[in-house]
């Protein structure tokens, strides 16, 4: 009976977080991706997909958000074309599809992902505040895109990750995730860890933190629309993601730094949250 119970709130846990980022379609498109015929982009078991397969992704989503919008060009196009207020979970559902087809999908469902991106920037361009001109579309701001992601993926995944990576493993996860920058038209991304911090080391003249990125940082961090029982979890995940912030992008942002509180009670939180939704999202074992 107890293991009934067990099984039915693992079962209830892993729906509500599963349809939350991957949208109400969720049972549909995980089926056909993956009884797909046809060779994939990555073979199962490496790098890419142990790490954007595991839940450590949720502390990592966020981070790359709040990194992401310190470079001004980039963000003028979040904030002018994306509906990230509105529906910030339809677009969370859209993102969560795109990594799940190019590291999981066949190529044919990786390929289909990566025009239907490349489409939709096609519309985003315009003028930021400062008056520089942006286009979605641009190798230079998608490099910076893909920096922010990898860089915030790999870290959460090596903090939070239930198999981190040897560095011989990050260097490949690093290349693999080359791939996808590189077809969505993004320039000189890095192929290996070292590449990757060098990378992340030469936008920093170019960040900064603008009223529209300390905007998003607050919906993102404290007010997103979320049931209450939500909230506090939320929050937990906000600030290990925020823990794993380089020093430099917090104060842009006005974010804070609690070096203790972020080593002991943030950290310890992070992981047990992060352990909580791989065990409600990945089913038991059965015998036989």
């Amino acid at each position: 009976m107890v293991e009934g119970v067990i099984e039915q709130v693992r079962r209830q846990i892993g729906e509500a977080v599963f349809e939350r980022v991957a949208g109400a379609d969720r049972s549909v498109a995980r089926e056909r991706m993956q009884e797909a015929d046809g060779t994939r982009w990555f073979p199962d078991g490496s790098p890419i997909t142990r790490v954007h397969g595991d839940s450590a992704m949720f502390v990592a989503g966020l981070r790359a958000l709040l990194l992401q919008s310190l470079h001004p060009l980039a963000m003028a196009g979040v904030a002018e074309h994306s509906d990230y207020r509105g529906d910030p979970w339809g677009r969370l559902a859209r993102t969560s599809y795109f990594l799940a087809a190019t590291t999981f999908g066949n190529g044919e469902m990786a390929e289909a992902a990566i025009a239907g991106v490349r489409t939709v920037h096609q519309r985003v361009r315009g003028s930021a505040p400062d008056g520089r001109s942006y286009s979605a579309n641009d190798p230079w701001l998608l490099r910076w895109v893909h920096v922010a992601e990898v860089d915030s993926f790999l870290r959460a995944h090596q903090r939070y990750g239930a198999r981190p990576l040897d560095t011989d493993d990050c260097d490949v996860y690093v290349a693999q995730t080359a791939k996808v920058g590189e077809a969505l038209g993004a320039s000189d991304v890095p192929h290996s860890q070292d590449e990757l911090d060098e990378a992340l080391r030469e936008f920093r003249p170019e960040l900064a933190g603008t009223p529209a990125a300390r905007e998003a940082a607050r919906f993102l961090l404290l007010q997103p629309p979320l049931p209450l029982a939500a909230r506090a979890p939320y929050t937990l995940l906000g600030a290990a993601a925020v823990s794993m912030l380089p020093l430099w992008a917090r104060w842009p942002l006005r974010l804070p730094w609690l070096p203790l509180t972020e080593a002991t009670l943030v950290r310890g939180a992070g992981e047990v949250l992060t352990r909580t939704i791989r065990w409600s999202l990945v089913p038991p074992a059965t015998d036989g």
